[in-house]
């Protein structure tokens, strides 16, 4: 069975995706099986299959909800500051001298992460908890003096001990409770209106979809939206609209959906009976950059172990979740824009001598612009220095470069060799569409030197596009670069890849970013 979803571009320019299903595998996110031959679509891309409904609420989705992230640091230094300020008073007020008010203020700083730290262990730091202006208040004071007493009793701090404590629970209510009441009308902004809430789609009608809309609506603290139901059943087990929430489609459209819309959470809510189902499902959805949830405890304790982790809020289980979310995806961004930046400026010698010597050779643009595979599949436009002749280039690289290609300028041939080409990719990089460290991207329609097409060599080829695409990866300082000649070949890139987004962490970009200066000495297969 072929399924019609997703992103991607044949020789008419219509968009698709192609998926192969394999019901009953039991196939991992890491393991790589040779599917059979896929055909291609008839005339119309993937999303050709929704319906109007369903492409107008996914076309009302496109753009992504707002990251609680940065309310999280505004407020971590707000408090920060409050509580420096607070103890920068309390300081002056009991010594009466400028120097003890700074050294009390550089305290307040060391006491103000402290207080923040124990505030997130207690689970304060949720925008829900910032409503709440007197009791956080309260928290914050307490760890404050606390923190103050503590560096007191161990010699940490000099000064009027006794004197600066009373001094900083009187300077401290006049800091915080202003500066948190403040935090609460932002926070109460954002709730209200919805800014941060996760958009979540069903999978399953009927009245377990129901008792699931109800209790998620019921939840105070639920941040979770359901914006659509997917279910394959069309008789009277799943009516077309549950709670106010439409039934769209089946769980074939979902894909699809989830390419042209921002969906944060699937959430499977069929029978407990229906396992073989759940494990299909699973198998699809593998390659969507989701958060997968399981509505209702299940009672097999083979199949728990075998796609849970740990149980999630709202009594769900969680089956699967979206990597490089959170603090650790934040934690890569900056990285990416930090180390671009520095090699950008290290750099710009090598990439101003390249352009002027692609030009000399073959007049015309230096820049070459190429669409390939981005984040969740969707298209992104990368840069390359040009290496071909003006009147050669191949933007679809449907004819793969090999080795001696008389398309290729000598320039191109040299930059080609050591990936110097590849380097204003570090602009795509600033603009947000890489990454420094991730799986290549390949182009829309990518096929192998035999003309094959990556979705008919490697079943599960998408999943590697449920992160951002990087400029290096796992795979690349592990020798595999320049062309794909063999199935063989593409199948340990994508192990690779996923190996990479199953494992990430910083020190793995670290890693990968400090090897691969090393491995561009290998030029075996780099033409």
């Amino acid at each position: 069975m072929v399924l019609r979803c997703g992103t991607g571009r044949n020789a008419r320019g219509n968009v698709y995706l192609l998926v192969r299903r394999h019901p009953g595998s039991g196939m991992k996110q890491s393991e790589i099986l040779k599917s059979d031959s896929v055909e291609p679509p008839e005339g119309q891309g993937g999303n050709g299959s929704l319906g109007e409904t369903a492409r107008q609420i996914a076309l009302s989705l496109r753009k992504p909800a707002m990251s609680p992230l940065p309310v999280f640091l505004f407020a971590g230094a707000l408090d920060v500051v409050s509580v420096a300020l607070a103890l920068w008073f309390a300081g002056y007020i009991a010594a009466g001298s400028g120097y003890a008010a700074l050294a009390s203020a550089a305290t307040g700083v060391l006491v103000g992460l402290l207080a923040v730290v124990v505030l997130r262990l207690v689970g304060r730091y949720q925008l829900q908890a910032f409503r709440e202006v007197l009791q956080n208040s309260g928290w914050i004071m307490l760890a404050s003096v606390t923190g103050l007493v503590l560096l007191s009793a161990f010699g940490l701090r000099d000064g009027p001990f006794f004197a600066e404590v009373l001094a900083a629970l009187i300077c401290l209510p006049l800091v915080v409770v202003p500066a948190r009441t403040c935090l609460s009308w932002l926070a109460n902004g954002i709730l209200d209106y919805g800014l941060t809430e996760r958009r979540g789609v069903l999978v399953g009608g009927g009245s377990g979809a129901a008792e699931l809309i109800r209790t998620l609506n019921g939840n105070e603290e639920n941040d979770i939206q359901i914006r659509a139901i997917f279910d394959d059943r069309s008789d009277a087990r799943s009516p077309n609209v549950v709670m106010g929430i439409p039934k769209i489609g089946n769980v074939d459209d979902l894909v699809a959906f989830s390419r042209l819309a921002e969906i944060d959470v699937l959430i499977i809510a069929l029978p407990l009976e229906a396992e073989r189902r759940i494990r299909e499902i699973l198998e699809k959805v593998r390659v969507l950059p989701l958060d997968v949830r399981l509505a209702a405890y299940n009672a097999d304790q083979e199949f728990r172990r075998r796609f849970t982790r740990v149980r999630s809020t709202n009594g769900m289980i969680r089956l699967l979740s979206r990597p490089l979310s959170g603090w650790s995806g934040l934690v890569k961004r900056v990285m990416d824009v930090v180390v671009a930046l520095f090699a950008i400026v290290a750099l710009s010698p090598i990439l101003l001598i390249t352009a002027v010597l692609i030009r000399q050779e073959d007049p015309g643009p230096v820049i070459f612009k190429q669409i390939r595979h981005g984040y969740n599949h969707k298209p992104v436009e990368i840069w390359k220095f040009r290496s071909m002749y003006l009147n050669q280039m191949d933007a679809t690289a449907r004819n793969v470069v090999t080795r001696g290609d008389p398309r290729v300028t000598r320039v191109g041939r040299f930059i080609r060799k050591w990936s110097i080409d590849e380097l204003p990719q570090l602009f795509n990089v600033l603009r947000g569409e890489l990454s420094l460290v991730g799986p290549r991207p390949h182009v829309v329609d990518a096929v192998s030197s035999q003309q094959q097409a990556f979705e008919e060599i490697v079943s599960g080829y998408a999943a590697r596009h449920k992160v951002k695409p990087g400029v290096t990866g796992w795979a690349q300082i592990h020798g595999l670069r320049g062309e794909i000649d063999a199935p063989e070949s593409l199948r340990q890139r994508v192990e690779h890849d996923l190996y990479y987004i199953e494992n990430h962490t910083i020190w793995m970009d670290l890693y990968v970013l400090l090897m691969t200066p090393l491995c561009l000495l290998n030029t075996k297969n780099a033409y």
